[in-house]
């Protein structure tokens, strides 16, 4: 099984997730494809300042302070794969013709998304054998979208999950193969949670790809008309989620 992973630049999350997963399945990993962290027609500009009319100073600092701190400790998506022996490149655009040929090259039988901020085309769905698989922060068909952990928290939620499914061209949308409910902590961070579920997400993920290796992986269609959908926080769900007590950092 030939793996490649389409993932984001996230040097605070994501590096123990790729050593976990890594740790588990290098040897069948072909390449893990870096992306930038922007959605579409973003600048890094555009995202900082939406950043910070959202959460404010505070939270722009708190966001910095990290970064700073995982570049400092030498954090990083491409330093996990190093440790692993895994091939890490950077790529654009993951539905370029170029990068299509390139995943065929690689004899890439999955794909697994994690964090990729692109919208997955048809051509690329349909390219490797096995499928292609997201990791989606909450319980599908609930929280579908943006940000689910900082909604689940906004909310008042008690139980939070984490999901996997085989993509189709819509956005949270597919067959789920894998999900595990956990019940949220009173006085958890977002950053805080946001390290668990990912920590509960490697751990997810490495049973269904067991499961897909042996056949024994079972595929149920989500149904969106039970779910719900979230997209960037606005003022007022901040100051919700301030309400209930929560704090980003």
């Amino acid at each position: 099984m030939r793996i490649v992973f389409l993932t984001t630049d996230d040097r605070i999350y994501l590096p123990a997730f790729y050593d976990r997963v890594l740790g588990r399945y290098g040897a069948q990993a072909a390449e893990v494809c870096v992306v930038p962290p922007l959605y579409k027609g973003q600048t890094t500009t555009r995202a900082a300042w939406r950043y910070y009319k959202t959460f404010g100073l505070n939270g722009v600092r708190g966001l910095a302070t990290r970064l700073a701190q995982a570049k400092v400790q030498g954090r990083s998506i491409e330093a996990a794969c190093a440790r692993h022996g895994v091939s890490c490149s950077l790529v654009e655009d993951v539905n370029a013709p170029s990068f299509l040929e390139h995943l065929r090259e690689l004899d890439t039988d999955l794909l697994v998304s994690v964090s990729c901020p692109q919208i997955f085309k048809r051509d690329l769905i349909d390219l490797p054998e096995l499928g292609c698989l997201n990791i989606h922060g909450a319980a599908l068909p609930l929280y579908r979208g943006v940000m689910p952990s900082f909604w689940m928290l906004a909310n008042g939620e008690k139980e939070a999950g984490v999901s996997i499914y085989f993509v189709n061209e819509k956005i949270d949308a597919g067959e789920l193969c894998g999900q595990r409910i956990f019940s949220i902590e009173p006085h958890e961070t977002l950053d805080g949670f946001l390290r668990r579920s990912k920590a509960i997400a490697a751990e997810l993920l490495i049973e269904v790809l067991a499961q897909i290796e042996t056949g024994e992986i079972g595929r149920t269609p989500l149904d969106l008309t039970q779910g719900s959908y979230y997209s960037w926080p606005d003022k007022e769900a901040v100051r919700r989620f301030s309400a209930a007590g929560r704090r980003i950092w």
